[in-house]
């Protein structure tokens, strides 16, 4: 490739629409309720987890451990992918969000729960029926579908928006 093509690719690529990425894990208890965490920065709870550091070459699995062991101290392997929601939204790029099977936790686990102060109020066990209560936007709707894998036992969902593709 010469100079003057790799210029005018790197342009093309620099001008592409951009995707943010994000990624968690779903935890649960022996009684099937669901982990959240209360984030100090918005509205509402969510699972533990975060951004995709791309730019570092980090993955989307990578990124649910990374994050899940920074706010809330466990460094758990997640387990296999649950759901990918694609995500738009008013006044940013549109994101990809991928729940990846975080398992049901021990109660020393959860023991040993350490929030990271610098971004969650709290943390708590919610059952599945007052998700939505909780959880805002099209979260609800993904986490209720990642559940809906794991009692199935079939494989990963595709999501727009939090609502399976048909």
């Amino acid at each position: 490739m010469t100079t003057t093509d790799a210029a005018a690719y790197a342009t093309y690529i620099a001008g592409l629409p951009r995707v943010l990425a994000g990624a968690a894990c779903l935890f649960r208890d022996a009684e099937g309720r669901v982990l959240l965490v209360e984030p100090n920065y918005r509205e509402g709870w969510a699972l533990p987890g975060g951004t995709v550091e791309s730019e570092t070459g980090e993955g989307p699995r990578q990124a649910a451990r990374r994050e899940t062991a920074e706010e809330i101290g466990l460094d758990i392997a997640p387990g296999r992918l649950l759901a990918v929601d694609w995500v738009r939204g008013p006044g940013r790029p549109p994101i990809v969000a991928y729940v990846y099977d975080g398992g049901v936790l021990t109660p020393e686990q959860f023991a040993a729960i350490r929030l990271q102060e610098a971004e969650l109020l709290s943390w708590k066990l919610v059952a599945p029926a007052e998700l939505e209560a909780h959880l805002l936007g099209s979260l609800g709707h993904r986490v209720r579908a990642a559940l809906e894998v794991l009692a199935s036992g079939g494989g990963t969902v595709e999501l727009e928006d939090g609502r399976p593709v048909a």
